[in-house]
């Protein structure tokens, strides 16, 4: 029996009393991918980026462990949340225009104490300032770097397009405005290399891409080391005290570890182990988050219909962001229909085994969206379901 066939035969041993569309979270598998993390830091702790897990009872679980300290977050709503739910040290990673939200965090001491919003530009304070309201307490306050390498005089661009400040004399004349500014109080940089954590560079059936990726990400991640170390001496220059700076991603930790201008490293994914993580040469992870459709139909021979599973994940949209039938090995899509919304054919002659009734087990693309799709998730140790717990949509949240 191979390693998955021994983890499908434990799945449905363990949720064999439960009927599907369900999620489960292998703890095993979990932890695993915890610690390989923390090896992977060298020492550095890690900020646990919460839209990666969307699940208080595991964002506990893994801030229990030695090496992980505090919470990347999404949104403001979802940081106050936190913050009122007992979770401390929580880094907004994206600007907000939460007018209410941010009311509410200039009126409370708990939450002012908690919290630290992004900014990366001087109109964004301004819009804080004018929301305030009665508040006045003191807002922390983060900055981005744009981790971007631009080539060919700034003609080519590779990397997410996010924050406009790239240079460290931008970033360090936003550093001199927010502590110039009553209210506010600079206490981070933060640099997320998407290009690097978030894209594999071992892509299956494409050396030739892989090797263009690969070399990509050498050059990147040598000209975002000499840049951010510069940033950080800019902004140190305006703000000594300067709490942390944040930096990587799952698929770039220990490259990012390595740089003694960064002080915490940034990652989510790699506790789940998505399918889109399956291609780096950088580390291997054990998938830890499943979901399970039953087969409600059997077409012919080599065919059978599970009830649901389109479930495509967010950015350009394409096939890696497709969910993947994982158990039993061997299923594939129809090419004609892929996975639907209400019912997805599967091909294959592993179909031929499979009873109205059975379970078929999907890897989803990315991270904490599986748990925009359901209420719970159900936590398996061994082949046996120990807890069953709410996802942020259990808990009735929804915060995008």
């Amino acid at each position: 029996m191979t390693a998955r066939a021994a983890d499908r035969a434990r799945y449905d041993r363990a949720t064999a009393h439960l009927d599907a569309p369900l999620a489960l979270v292998d703890l095993d598998a979990f932890d695993a991918n915890a610690e390989d993390l923390v090896r992977r830091a060298g020492g550095k702790p890690i900020r646990v980026a919460s839209k990666s897990v969307r699940c208080r009872t595991l964002l506990e679980r893994v801030l229990a462990k030695d090496g992980f300290a505090g919470i990347m977050s999404f949104t403001l709503a979802e940081s106050l949340w936190l913050a009122r739910s007992g979770f401390e040290d929580i880094l907004l990673a994206y600007p907000s225009a939460d007018r209410g939200a941010f009311a509410e965090l200039a009126a409370d001491p708990k939450l002012a104490a908690a919290v630290t919003v992004m900014v990366d530009d001087v109109a964004q304070l301004d819009l804080i300032d004018g929301a305030r309201g009665e508040g006045h307490e003191v807002i922390r306050v983060c900055l981005e770097l744009d981790t971007s390498l631009k080539l060919l005089g700034g003609r080519l661009r590779v990397g997410a397009l996010r924050s406009p400040l790239h240079s460290p004399a931008q970033v360090a004349d936003v550093a001199r405005a927010v502590s110039r500014r009553p209210g506010f109080r600079l206490v981070g940089i933060m640099a997320y290399e998407g290009h690097i954590a978030g894209v594999g560079d071992a892509v299956a059936g494409r050396p030739f891409r892989s090797r263009a990726i690969r070399l990509m990400q050498a050059t990147a991640r040598r000209e975002l080391a000499e840049r951010r170390a510069a940033v950080v001496r800019a902004v140190r220059a305006v703000v000594p005290d300067l709490e942390y700076v944040n930096g990587g991603g799952t698929g770039s930790v220990q490259h990012t570890a390595a740089e003694d201008a960064v002080t915490e490293i940034a990652a989510g994914s790699g506790l789940y182990v998505p399918r889109l993580f399956d291609n780096y040469t950088s580390f291997s992870g054990r998938p830890a988050a499943l979901f399970a459709q039953p087969v409600v139909r059997r077409p012919g021979v080599g065919i059978v219909t599970v009830l649901g599973g389109g479930y495509p994940a967010s950015g350009a949209a394409g096939p890696d962001r497709l969910p993947v039938p994982y158990l039993p090995e061997g299923l594939r899509y129809d090419p004609q229909e892929g996975p639907g919304e209400v019912q997805t054919p599967l091909l294959g002659s592993p179909a031929d085994d499979l009873l109205i009734g059975d379970k078929v087990w999907f890897r989803h693309a990315k991270a904490g969206e599986l748990c925009e799709r359901f209420d719970v998730l159900h936590l398996v140790e061994g082949d046996a379901v120990t807890a069953t717990v709410p996802t942020y949509r259990g808990e009735g949240l929804t915060f995008l």
